[in-house]
């Protein structure tokens, strides 16, 4: 080989030099683009929640701005989308000519639904009922901080789509079952004169295997999880036209999405009652803009509460079972002072236990899965051996 390369390079140096560098640049074309495209591709489904949140934040920010130069939100809008800006998409696009066509904005939102969250779309138009859009944007803020708590669970559930979640989880012990079981229980019975393989052996290669549907299982659970991932807002919202109600009662199950919606409710009920809002109004604005049809029940129950004259403190039980969220409104209401500042602590302690509760729900659920596969590994392992070593006692006892 060296000599060869020699020889290349005193007959023809820079054909050699050439040849060379082709070959490096068909490598690097032919080679790492599949490797470097896959990659790109799980980053970019990986990080599809703070995209999400980039947009709407983008959107918030310029909003805000031109709410602070004094324009309506319709016309900060269609403001920032005369500059044609390619960073702002063209869903913005359609929801300024949305307003220009003389709709406000939650209308013009309603035409465009993917451009934002629907808890944002809610929170922006409670902040269009009381007349002051600007009140509303801290807290739909607090909403975008979700994002990063979902990511990183990702990372971890990333793991598990590694090592559970491909077609060979399957397919191998279909194929030892099918190809390699057969062989075995040929070999071992006309060793054994008639005799069946061992009792672990044949359960764990039965043709009913409780193995094989325990994977089968567990590789539908891990894609349907990732779906929802990936789907979002928008699976959610098909999910309903199918089966209403299902969406919004599985999320209030999980304790982290149930934590960041009473931090939504509680942010934007303080906003309501510090803009004069009236309680039963402010409850049930306050219970839309958490888009979910659990917190609005629980929100109508408070306001025919509130209407039958029982005090805000004691109807708000309906909405926090700690009794938290209680002991704040009566010192709030108590001290006379802002809602908003009273609840900031309260607001912050929700999200904090939401963030943890999801990655400490991450890694449980990481480590579950790979405890299962290893589990199921091993059974097949075990049963494949416990074949081998009663054919190797038989070899030896010839």
């Amino acid at each position: 080989m060296n000599w060869s390369l020699q020889q290349l390079f005193q007959t023809d140096p820079l054909g050699g030099v050439a040849t060379l560098v082709l070959g490096f640049v068909l490598f690097v074309v032919l080679g790492l683009s599949p490797v470097i495209a896959l990659l790109y591709f799980v980053h970019f489904l990986l990080t599809l929640p703070m995209r999400r949140n980039e947009r709407a934040r983008m959107f918030l920010d310029l909003l805000e701005l031109g709410l602070k130069e004094g324009r309506t939100p319709e016309a900060a809008v269609t403001d920032a989308a005369s500059s044609q800006d390619p960073s702002l998409g063209y869903r913005f696009q359609l929801l300024a000519a949305s307003c220009r066509e003389g709709r406000r904005l939650t209308q013009a939102l309603e035409r465009v639904p993917r451009l934002l969250p629907p808890q944002i779309r809610a929170m922006l138009g409670a902040g269009e009922r009381i007349g002051d859009v600007a009140k509303v944007l801290p807290a739909c803020r607090l909403l975008l901080r979700d994002g990063v708590s979902q990511v990183r669970g990702a990372l971890n559930y990333l793991l598990i789509l590694a090592l559970l979640a491909t077609p060979f989880t399957i397919v191998v012990p279909i194929l030892l079952r099918i190809k390699v079981f057969p062989a075995f229980r040929a070999v071992f019975e006309s060793s054994f004169e008639g005799r069946s393989l061992p009792a672990f052996t044949r359960v764990v290669f039965a043709e009913q295997s409780v193995i094989t549907f325990l994977q089968i299982g567990l590789f539908i659970l891990i894609w349907l999880a990732v779906l929802a991932y990936l789907g979002g807002p928008r699976l959610q919202s098909w999910v309903s036209l199918l089966l209403p109600g299902l969406p919004d009662r599985l999320s209030y199950r999980l304790p982290w999405r149930r934590k960041r919606m009473q931090r939504d409710f509680s942010a934007m009920l303080a906003v309501l009652l510090d803009a004069q809002v009236p309680e039963p109004e402010a409850v049930r604005l306050a219970g839309e803009s958490t888009a979910n049809l659990v917190m609005r029940r629980r929100a109508e129950k408070v306001r025919s509460r509130l209407t039958e004259g029982v005090r805000l403190p004691e109807a708000i039980r309906a909405m926090d079972d700690s009794g938290e969220l209680r002991w704040r409104l009566a010192n709030a209401l108590q001290r006379s002072g802002s809602f908003v500042r009273a609840l900031t602590g309260w607001h912050e302690a929700l999200d904090a236990k939401a963030f943890q509760l999801e990655q400490t729900a991450a890694q449980i659920t990481t480590t579950l899965f790979v405890l299962a596969n290893g589990f199921i590994v091993a059974c097949i392992v075990i049963g494949m051996f416990l074949a081998l070593i009663n054919l190797m006692n038989q070899a030896t006892l010839w």
